[in-house]
């Protein structure tokens, strides 16, 4: 079956709108990861700075791959403040926490993310989207293994 110039428009709108709340998801966690980075405090203080900031400047790299992915699908990409918070999923984080509480909400917030990937990769795969298809699949891996990296400095 040959798809049609107006099917993959559907499907590239379908598939970007998806992106799109991954791009706020994805900045929101960035946000928060850089916060708990500036902020943690306590005996886990050197272990802890240093893993949020590979985690925050890998999530810096992830927008930029995801909203240029979303340009490529022809729409635009959110980038104010106000869309990402009406569009992501994640809550702030606040400065004040633990450090144990900010390793269990990036945890927590990693997951959310990895598992909201799976029906993303859906509906990029029914489309027909290597492109995306491909990128969601890198990104779940990166989600993935930082869940599991805080997951196992709460052991």
């Amino acid at each position: 079956m040959e798809t049609t110039p107006s099917t993959k428009k559907k499907h590239a709108g379908i598939v970007a709108d998806e992106l799109a709340h991954l791009l706020a998801d994805t900045y929101t966690l960035y946000l928060k990861t850089q916060n708990f980075h500036w902020n943690v405090t306590g005996p886990l203080f050197p272990a802890l700075h240093a893993l949020f900031e590979t985690q925050y400047e890998e999530l810096a790299e992830a927008t930029d791959t995801i909203a240029e992915r979303i340009r490529a699908l022809g729409v635009l990409a959110p980038a104010t403040f106000s869309e990402f918070l009406k569009l992501t999923s994640l809550k702030e984080g606040s400065s004040k926490l633990s450090a144990e509480d900010m390793v269990k909400a990036l945890m927590k917030d990693h997951e959310t993310i990895s598992h909201h990937l799976l029906d993303v990769f859906e509906k990029a795969n029914s489309a027909d989207d290597q492109g995306t298809v491909d990128l969601l699949t890198e990104r779940m891996r990166a989600h993935d293994k930082a869940a599991w990296m805080l997951r196992s400095s709460l052991e």
